[in-house]
């Protein structure tokens, strides 16, 4: 038997086909009645239909998010949200959406609205990650979560194949490691679990079908339950590297989760057999570690950092930068340890089987 505590995480969920439409409500239902809507220049059209949908009830909207949230741009968002009063933030997109939404809200109480566009589940989480000079940290708080989660599937259904996969393993790689967190329990672990087989189950046919509903359903289903895991226990060793590498090498934040991904499993295999047996178990395979390889792969994802634009040499210091403060991890981290796993997901090699 295993004692633990669990908090839930409250949050309203609106979840299936078409339900954009029911923003003007959720605002009403908040209380609320002066917008700004946060939304990529690639979604300007979902962003003006939001817009004329919302009337008179949209003062300001803002086009800048971009990943790994940095100061500069959540400065001059608020600024813009400030000036007009705004009183709730509608943000749709990605993970760079919802990160801004959520600085906004932490310096100035904004309600959120989030309308996911991705699989990065951070919508469902208390958790901010925000880069400054280079340098990416991570903070909690309640006031940072969402009020209101709308999941439209309809906007999933263009999300390109190359985002639809790495963002999709993102999803996973919170599940793995809420599987082998220090403050894992009963609940966490049955999310996690069905995280890791429904992502397992549906990538593969989207890759086949991009526009199949039902798996698109599934993944975002699995979005949802990832970000929960990832708001209700600590992460380790993986979530650290890959921020590392984002804000203080500006690597892509999906396609960089997905690369070190089976790495970091590989690496901490040998501390945590059991639970690495369960993930294999969910994923279909014999190994778990090569079975998120080979399901990348075969999906067509990411497999080396250095195709996504590191230097060789940037290892040292991502080492470094990496162990500058200790965090929890079921195997010990030491510089010889971090520097071979991150030699591998540069190289691109398929990790031994453990």
């Amino acid at each position: 038997m295993k004692s633990f505590s669990y908090d839930a995480s409250p949050a309203r969920i609106v979840f299936g086909q078409g339900t954009i439409d029911t923003i003007a409500e959720e605002v009403r239902r908040l209380g609320r009645s002066r917008v700004m809507v946060l939304a990529s220049r690639r979604l300007n059209a979902v962003a003006a239909a939001v817009t004329a949908s919302l009337c008179d009830m949209v003062v300001a909207r803002f086009d800048g998010a971009v990943m790994h949230t940095p100061i500069e741009v959540t400065t001059a968002a608020l600024k813009l949200a400030e000036s007009h009063h705004v009183d709730v933030v509608v943000a749709i997109g990605g993970g760079s959406a919802t990160g801004l939404s959520k600085a906004l809200a932490l310096r100035a109480g904004f309600d959120q609205i989030i309308v996911p566009t991705t699989y990065a589940g951070s919508e469902a989480t208390p958790v901010l990650g925000e880069t400054e000079n280079g340098r990416k940290t991570t903070r909690s708080s309640p006031h940072i979560r969402p009020e209101t989660v709308i999941y439209d599937v309809d906007l999933t259904l263009d999300l390109p194949l190359g985002t639809t996969v790495t963002s999709a393993v993102n999803a996973m790689a919170h599940a793995v490691e809420a599987l082998y967190s220090a403050e894992s329990n009963p609940i966490t672990d049955s999310m996690a679990i069905e995280v890791i087989s429904g992502i397992a189950r549906a990538l593969p046919s989207i890759v086949d079908d991009p526009k199949n509903l039902e798996e698109r359903a599934e993944l975002l289903q699995s979005a949802w339950l990832a970000g929960t895991c990832l708001g209700t226990v600590g992460m380790g060793i993986h979530h650290k590297v890959c921020h590392t590498l984002g804000g203080s090498f500006g690597l892509p934040h999906a396609p960089t989760h997905t690369v070190v991904l089976p790495h970091a499993m590989a690496f901490n295999a040998s501390a945590v057999p059991e639970v690495m047996s369960r993930i294999a178990t969910a994923l279909g395979v014999s190994d778990a570690a090569t079975g998120v390889f080979d399901l990348v792969t075969a999906c067509g994802g990411p497999t080396s950092l250095r195709k996504l634009g590191m230097r060789h040499d940037q290892i040292e210091k991502a080492v470094e930068l990496a162990t500058a403060a200790a965090y929890p991890n079921p195997r010990e981290i030491t510089a010889a340890g971090l520097n071979e796993l991150l030699d591998n997901a540069w190289s691109g090699r398929r990790p031994a089987i453990g």
